[in-house]
């Protein structure tokens, strides 16, 4: 599981600004969790009274960390947030429990709160126990070391720790105005292997000085969610230990609490947010295990929303879609089967398909004497664009939806068999 050397080609070429979000600290250490000299855990401390809300992998073998979050998120309270890598901390029974107990335990001593109020997550390899006293022993010098979230360095050092096999660390904010006070949010995550939208993918940690009750933030935080990390594809598997939590410090600028998630003092927040997860969603793309193209895909003329973002993935799942788009191939037979397959209504004598933005099927059939030349020279880039009208709905009401995802390479293979050495 050592992380790979190259950075992915689709990387940004530096790490993110990052704005001060108040009401936060962070620390991140060493801790030899699997490898020694590799950051691996971070630490952040929550200015008390922040409220949370969070959103979970649907596993049936879901992590020890999942379940704890699970059963704290209803008090709508946090103080302190760990996360490690090197040991995803799931399929371990009895003893994975008592190792979430006894790291949990160890900030809550220390920062002297309740343990339900300390949200934790593990990333990393499944079924093997986590050293849990290698977090506990480095616990004095982790808390002695947070410091005031407030320069790009400490968000991006808090990124890494949580990296497996990502090959640069992930991070996005923006600001918004509630009622015309203005407020930040930040947000870090990992991802790069077992991608697929299942709620919300991989891990990521969003942090905003806004004050917004708990139930409000839960509201939001699940809309979005399904607009971003549920509206991406690395390769169809759903790890153990998606989490996605939203933490709300309230220690910004003072503002209208709204208690409603409808309210439309709240209308820039929604935007903002959806911005910042949005950039984190498609940074994980962007770092898929062996991906070379970036791969948006579109869908249109569909029954519903739903039924479009069901075809959409039917095409980004596709490994012979994708295999064709790592070959450079505009083989769109590939998609005109994923379209078929997906299950929804589709008029086949109706179906239009444009790659790059160049038509090459219409009305159920190749655009005879289309040219092929700015196709080729389409998927020759880094940056790959498929739409897909299904014909079946036209005008407002016809379902829309948009996904991401990557091609699929032999260093997809290379990375996965070197995971557990």
């Amino acid at each position: 599981m050592s992380t790979p050397e190259a950075i992915s080609p689709l990387a940004p070429t530096a790490f993110s600004d990052m704005a001060p979000v108040a009401g936060v600290r962070l620390a991140s250490a060493a801790c030899g969790v699997k490898y020694a000299g590799r950051t691996d855990v971070l630490l952040a401390e929550l200015a008390a009274g922040t409220t949370v809300a969070g959103v979970f992998t649907k596993s049936k073998t879901a992590s020890a960390p999942v379940d704890w979050c699970r059963k704290s998120l209803p008090g709508g309270q946090a103080q302190a947030l760990l996360v490690n890598s090197g040991n995803a901390n799931a399929f371990t029974g009895v003893r994975g429990l008592e190792a979430v107990e006894a790291t949990v335990k160890s900030v809550a001593d220390r920062l002297t709160c309740r343990p339900s109020r300390v949200f934790c997550a593990s990333t990393g390899v499944i079924g093997e126990p986590l050293p849990a006293e290698k977090i506990t022993e480095a616990m004095d010098g982790l808390v002695a070391s947070l410091a005031d979230a407030n320069n790009a360095a400490g968000w991006e050092a808090a990124a890494r720790a949580i990296m497996t096999t990502d090959t640069f660390p992930k991070g996005a904010s923006a600001v918004a105005e509630i009622s015309g006070v203005r407020v930040t949010i930040n947000g870090i995550a990992k991802g790069s292997g077992m991608i697929a939208p299942d709620m919300a993918t991989m891990l990521s940690f969003l942090f905003t000085d806004a004050a917004l009750p708990a139930g409000v933030l839960q509201s939001i935080l699940a809309e979005v969610a399904d607009r971003t990390f549920n509206a991406i594809t690395v390769d169809s598997d759903t790890s153990t230990s998606d989490t996605v939590i939203l933490f709300s410090t309230g220690a910004g600028a003072d503002h209208r609490e709204p208690d409603d998630a409808a309210d439309p003092a709240l209308d820039d927040f929604k935007a903002a947010l959806e911005t910042v997860m949005g950039d984190l969603a498609r940074q994980v793309v962007r770092d898929g295990e062996g991906a070379t193209k970036f791969i948006e895909v579109t869908v249109t003329g569909a029954e519903t929303d739903f039924a479009a973002k069901r075809i959409a993935l039917s095409i980004a799942n596709s490994p012979l879609v994708k295999t064709a788009i790592a070959g450079e191939d505009a083989n769109w037979g590939r998609i005109v089967m994923a379209v078929g397959k997906a299950g929804e209504a589709a008029d086949r004598d109706k179906l239009a398909i444009s790659i790059g933005g160049i038509e090459i099927a219409a009305e159920g059939a190749a655009v005879e004497g289309y040219d092929e030349t700015p196709v080729a020279q389409h998927m020759n880039g880094d940056e790959i664009e498929i739409t897909v009208d299904v014909g079946i709905a036209a005008g407002e009401g016809a379902g829309r939806a948009t996904v991401w995802t990557c091609d699929l390479t032999h260093g997809y293979i290379t990375i996965n068999a070197d995971y557990r050495s």
